[in-house]
């Protein structure tokens, strides 16, 4: 099985900063992309950022130039900097990743998603 585990949500007030971190656990052979994604109440989950295995990133223009995705692929996590954070960013983020697995000798790619973390931005 696998786990992915997301911490460092919180309460923050507008302006202010967060780092999210997401941990991948279990049987992991490696982990192709893995991205963020946040869900507010009475709104679909939309995607945050993404990132390739080899660190080609992707966001969504409403958190260009704030919002920064990493990750370290020895530790199987990924990271998302939130700077300059307003009210509507508040939302639980979860985290997604593509991950391959030993399959009957081979390999497959499988998608897991995080139990998700609440960012809360006060104005």
């Amino acid at each position: 099985q696998v786990q992915l585990v997301e911490s460092g949500g919180g309460l923050v007030q507008a302006g202010g900063s967060l780092r999210l971190s997401c941990v991948g656990s279990g049987s992991i052979v490696s982990i192709n992309d893995m991205g963020w994604y946040r869900q507010a109440p009475g709104k679909q989950r939309e995607l945050v950022a993404v990132i390739t295995s080899g660190g080609s990133t992707n966001y969504a223009d409403s958190v260009k130039g704030r919002f920064t995705i990493s990750r370290d692929n020895a530790k199987n996590t990924a990271y998302l900097q939130m700077n300059s954070l307003k009210p509507e960013d508040t939302a639980v983020y979860y985290c997604n990743a593509h991950v391959q697995r030993r399959v009957f000798g081979g390999l497959a790619e499988y998608g897991y998603w995080g139990s998700g973390t609440q960012v809360t931005v006060s104005s």
